[in-house]
């Protein structure tokens, strides 16, 4: 009997998932765990960057390093930008942040509107179990870019001690052993459940039977993450030589909060606890605690081509721009079988706002890092006449050594951008 990736036991029209077993595990995921491990990071900074002191003048591999890219001149050859990617039917407000990963179409007015399933999430289906964390889901504020593929908002962590506890401090053995209870209770409820669909299922018309079986695909999910959950449970934690951040409780400090993530996210990927990261970082109305800025970083974004506004939102875009480096530069010094964790990173860095004062969601700003891409390069494409940005997020998928070729409203790969030997 061939095993597919989702393979199920049948009876009385209720679909019981089999456990996760060797012979059930994706061939691409498999194929994955032999080679070499791919990562990707997508980082959304909500309030935009300043286009004229972000992109280049000119494009190509011999293009003048911006304001902004100046910060990475030692990384030229490790990171591309892209101009003139956007997501198309996505309407100009600050709720294009909801379609940031997904590229879900979405009006100016959030009523009505439904998302779809995130990037990170689509590559987490293709590469279950190789890690202890399939995600995870990050924000210095409120709520994360992961969406379900049903649509819903993915839980959120917004503090890093809390992070950082999960992912290498192993608890007290009275708390290893209520997780385990717990673990034991999902399931023996998702058994309870599953008896009473057996018994319902002979009174129901078809229509009821299709919600009958919307509903099991979740019970389904659930349990293949409870089942890895209860493997990894019997794993040690990694051990790392760091101690648990200490959370910056100042709503307004965009660059401390930034520093700590990323170097979270660094031990993340360098014990191998998770390969896939979304980070949403801070968007304030504060004024946050940089010299030189005395206006609230939502006010200066929103600068209506003020020079004196434009002047204090460069600091802090540098600053900004500076933890990024920082980040990179961390992948960059850490190796892994000979070879640095940035070249089998992709590092996604932009924003859902191409433009703040505008409200403008067309050209948004990309800088491309890591991942094993040949890099060095400006890509321009005509914001008017342009690739959907989910071209890209397909070269990424693929750089992964997942399977895609569609995503969102990809129309195929994004040309000019080439994958290193």
């Amino acid at each position: 009997m061939k095993l597919e990736r989702r393979t199920f036991l049948r009876a009385t029209g209720v679909a019981l998932a089999l456990p996760v077993l060797d012979a059930l595990l994706s061939k691409r995921v498999r194929a994955a765990e032999a080679t070499v491990p791919r990562r990707m990071v997508c980082i959304n900074t909500p309030l935009g960057l300043h286009p004229a002191n972000f992109f280049p003048k000119s494009t190509g591999r011999d293009y003048e390093l911006s304001p902004y890219l100046e910060v990475f001149k030692d990384f030229r050859d490790d990171f591309t930008v892209i101009s003139g990617l956007s997501h198309p039917d996505v309407g100009p407000s600050h709720d294009s942040n909801y379609s940031f990963l997904t590229a879900a179409p979405h009006p100016e007015q959030r009523a009505g509107f439904r998302n779809s399933i995130s990037l990170d999430q689509f590559a987490a289906e293709q590469t279950f179990g190789q890690t202890r964390f399939p995600t995870l889901n990050l924000s210095c504020e409120g709520f994360g870019l992961a969406w379900t593929r049903s649509g819903a908002a993915v839980p959120t962590e917004n503090w890093t001690s809390g992070v950082f506890a999960k992912l290498f401090l192993e608890g007290r053995p009275d708390e290893v052993q209520a997780q385990a209870r717990r673990l034991a209770d999902g399931q023996s409820v998702l058994d309870a459940v599953r008896d009473q669909a057996k018994k319902m299922e002979k009174i129901l018309g078809a229509g009821d039977r299709e919600k009958l079986d919307e509903y099991f695909t979740s019970v389904r999910e659930l349990e293949q993450r409870l089942a890895q959950a209860e493997a990894w449970s019997e794993r040690p934690k990694p051990k790392v030589d760091a101690k648990q951040p200490q959370d910056i409780q100042n709503g307004a400090d965009l660059i401390g909060k930034n520093r700590l993530w990323f170097d979270l996210m660094h031990l993340a990927l360098q014990t191998d606890s998770s390969r896939l990261i979304t980070l949403q970082l801070l968007g304030t109305s504060s004024v946050p605690p940089i010299q030189g800025v005395n206006q609230g970083h939502h006010d200066l974004s929103h600068h209506g081509q003020e020079p004196a506004k434009i002047a204090q939102l460069q600091i802090l875009e540098i600053e900004k721009m500076k933890t990024l480096l920082t980040f990179l530069t961390q992948l960059r010094d850490t190796k892994e079988e000979g070879q640095s964790l940035l070249d089998r990173t992709t590092v996604f860095f932009s924003s859902n706002l191409a433009d703040a004062s505008k409200h403008s969601v067309k050209n948004m700003p990309v800088l491309l890092a890591g991942g094993g891409f040949k890099h060095g390069q400006h890509l321009a494409f005509d914001e008017n006449k342009n690739p959907p940005l989910c071209n890209l997020f397909v070269s990424m998928l693929q750089r992964m050594g997942i399977e895609a070729e569609k995503f969102g409203s990809s129309t195929g790969t994004l040309t000019g951008l080439e994958m290193k030997g």
